[in-house]
Order: structure tokens, then C-alpha cells, then sequence
């Protein structure tokens, strides 16, 4: 085949691979912001509204009514807290421990996998780029080569492959570096606001099943009587 030809559907594909690695990059960066705008408050005002409405109920030994205002609540710390609640019969440690885990496992690596596919079109978006840089090159020696005398429009086309993919390589890869540092600034302030407000969980519901233990003790010892 006449590289001519093989220069120009590699091109094409090089067009394409990058247009798809753009549109999965973007794709992943709007997933994580919606993930993070899913599972966090909006501000710690709003955390403590809702620790306030779930510490009334333990305050008073109802774990039902405080299991169904977390039930239905899809962000992060409401999802623990109702994990808690419902597991609180193997103890205050392993309830802590099991809620730690769920949280690093379900929240935060879930958002680790795809800023990984983030970091790895930042990182191969160049690459593909400078893969279609070496081809335009590729072809306009080709063309010096094949021929005498080469005018420099017969070129042009190969030298702008060349530029046009490196350039479309940083173009992708520059913006998804500030919007990935912009996400992962989101993540650590959700993981501080998650951290604040399950530490003031736990020990309104270690409270609540310290009271719960007492209240069971008290009803199984018997009653003396005076004689």
C-alpha cells in the first residue's frame, strides 16, 4: 500500500481515537461530580440539620423512627448511619469499624476507579497525539522520498496531521487536569464533612445503645420485694 494512503487512514483513526478518549474523559469527569453531588450535604449546616432530626428519636431509644429518617436518604452519611443502626447489635466497635469500611469501599472506590480512568486519558491523550505526530512525519518523509521534487502544499497535509494531533492531545488532556484537581478538591471536602458528622453519629449512638443495654438489664433482674 502507498503510505500516502496508509498515512491518511491513520490519520482518520487517530482523529477518532482522540475524539472518543475526549468524550470517555469528559464522561467520567461529569460522573464523579454527580457522584460527589449525590452522596454529600451541601454544606455542614445542612449535615447538622439532619444529625439534629436523627438524634431526637435515639435520644428517646427509638431506633425505627431514627432507621427510617436515614432509610430514604441516599447521600453518604445518612446511608452509614442507617448501616449503624441496623448492625447496632454487634456492638459499638465493629458497628464503627463495619461503617468505616463500607464507606472506603462503596463512596470512595467507587470515585477512585473512574478518577484512574481520568488520570489515564490525561496521560494517553498526549501519547495518541504525539502517535499521530510521528505519523504525519512519517508520511511527509514519505513523500520526500517517493519523489524529485516535493511542493510544499503536497506536504501539507502531513505536517498538519502532525501539529493538529499534538495539539488536540494537550487540548484534551489540560482541561480534564483542572477539572480532575477541582474533583478531587470536592472529594476531600466530602470526606471531612463525612468524617465530622459520623464522629458526632457514633457517639450519639453509642449513648443511645449504652441506654438501650441498661434499659434490657434493668427489665431482667428481678424485682426484690420487702418482706
Amino acid at each position: 500500500m502507498d503510505i500516502t494512503k496508509l498515512t491518511e487512514y491513520f490519520a482518520a483513526s487517530m482523529y477518532v481515537a482522540l475524539g472518543l478518549i475526549a468524550l470517555w474523559g469528559a464522561y467520567c469527569v461529569t460522573m464523579i461530580w454527580v457522584r460527589v453531588a449525590q452522596k454529600r450535604f451541601r454544606s455542614e449546616a445542612q449535615q447538622d440539620a439532619f444529625l439534629d432530626a436523627v438524634e431526637e428519636p435515639l435520644e428517646r431509644g427509638d431506633f425505627q423512627e431514627a432507621s427510617e429518617l436515614c432509610e430514604s436518604d441516599p447521600r453518604a452519611l445518612p446511608q452509614l448511619a442507617y448501616l449503624a443502626i441496623e448492625n447496632r447489635e454487634i456492638g459499638y466497635a465493629q458497628v464503627r469499624q463495619l461503617v468505616v469500611e463500607r464507606f472506603q469501599r462503596d463512596v470512595l472506590a467507587d470515585l477512585d476507579h473512574r478518577i484512574s480512568w481520568v488520570n489515564t486519558v490525561i496521560k494517553g491523550a498526549p501519547m495518541v497525539g504525539l502517535l499521530g505526530t510521528v505519523t504525519g512525519m512519517m508520511g511527509a518523509f514519505g513523500k520526500l522520498a517517493a519523489a524529485e521534487q516535493v511542493k510544499a502544499s503536497d506536504m501539507a497535509n502531513d505536517i498538519s496531521l502532525a501539529l493538529v494531533t499534538t495539539a488536540l492531545g494537550l487540548v484534551i488532556a489540560i482541561p480534564l487536569t483542572f477539572c480532575l484537581n477541582s474533583v478531587n478538591i470536592r472529594i476531600r471536602k466530602m470526606e471531612d464533612l463525612v468524617a465530622v458528622g459520623l464522629t458526632r453519629f457514633m457517639g450519639s449512638l453509642r449513648e443511645a445503645i449504652a441506654t438501650e443495654a441498661m434499659s434490657e438489664l434493668e427489665e431482667i433482674q428481678p424485682v426484690s420485694t420487702s418482706e
